[in-house]
């Protein structure tokens, strides 16, 4: 069936607005796990606050909240909206699990003066060893604890499914798509470690973003990954309009009336669109007409972050374009 025919049957049905997406198996940007020296209540207080620090941050999007008036005190009352806690233990000693009230921490961001576009999708990290080994959580600690302080978390591709995995060399769009599909996130990160220094390059739904770190140790190493990656998500996602911006979006490889039930769906579900409206079909792509709060290339590196949409081949009709992931 012709997508045009596709979409005369969603309009004629109504199934744009009954469908939502959502990601799924994603862990709450209100949950964290942080180091605690023992079980006492001094201990756990200190703990609770630097928990809702990274939560603070992964709720403002990245933001760097440390100024805000108001900040400190926020830190201070940690313990009056943890909503449940618990011990872990951890390759360093001991750990806490904290959960926050989330209408809490919404309100004590609000109350700071901050907007954004709200907490990001976590980082897929596909960083590799010497031997061509794909690197375990407890190896990577160092990078994953570095993103988790600049407001970002981070989930790791399946051991036992790295055997297709883009490297460094080679990631190839439908890789990538594939990863996007599976993990609900359009962030990844690929790394190839070598001695004390490793390279990185970054997929965020478009063209990679590559670079270099080196240090005294391993560790070191994933630390300034850490904050390399940390720097380079917060110019591309954390851009914060004032005013309603108009523009045009193209989606390409939409190719099922459900693919554009999930499509118009997800663009409204997004907090950046204010509205959006089919304008045409050609193909398997479509046009729409958005009014946003973010500019439409800024709205289409947040949109390709989900994981449901990468950017995609420029059109001569729109300010942005991407294609849906299936």
């Amino acid at each position: 069936m012709r997508l045009s025919r596709l979409l005369l049957v969603c309009f004629l049905l109504g199934l744009a607005p009954l469908l939502s997406v959502h990601a799924q198996g994603q862990v709450s940007p209100y949950t964290v796990v942080v180091s605690v020296a023992d079980t006492s209540d001094t201990a756990r207080n200190a703990a609770f606050g630097d928990a809702l620090a990274q939560v603070l941050a992964r709720t403002s999007g990245g933001q760097d909240l440390s100024t805000k008036p108001g900040y400190a005190d926020v830190l201070k009352g940690a313990a009056g909206i943890v909503q449940q806690y618990q011990y872990q233990r951890a390759t360093t000693g001991m750990a806490l699990q904290v959960t926050f009230d989330q209408a809490a921490v919404q309100r004590a961001v609000a109350q700071m003066g901050v907007s954004g576009g709200g907490s990001h999708p976590p980082v897929l990290l596909v960083v590799r060893d010497e031997d061509g080994s794909v690197l375990t959580r407890e190896a990577l600690a160092a990078l994953t604890q570095t993103l988790a302080a600049k407001g970002y978390s981070a989930v790791l591709a399946d051991p036992a499914k790295t055997g297709d995995t883009p490297n460094l060399t080679s990631a190839e769009p439908d890789q990538v798509a594939a990863l996007a599909r599976q993990y609900k996130t359009g962030l990844i990160l690929l790394g190839q470690l070598h001695g004390n220094a490793a390279d990185w390059a970054l997929v965020s739904g478009g063209p990679q973003q590559k670079w270099s770190t080196q240090g005294a140790n391993a560790s070191a190493v994933l630390t300034d990954a850490g904050n390399g990656l940390a720097d380079r998500l917060g110019k591309q996602l954390n851009v914060i309009g004032s005013a309603t911006v108009d523009g045009k979006l193209w989606v390409s490889q939409v190719n099922s009336a459900m693919d554009y039930a999930n499509l118009v769906a997800a663009l409204r579900d997004d907090p950046n669109v204010r509205q959006v409206t089919t304008l045409s079909a050609q193909g398997d792509g479509m046009l729409f007409a958005v009014k946003a709060g973010l500019p439409m290339d800024a709205l289409a590196n947040s949109l390709a972050a989900g994981g449901r949409l990468l950017r995609g081949e420029a059109h001569a009709d729109a300010d942005a374009s991407l294609r849906w992931v299936h």
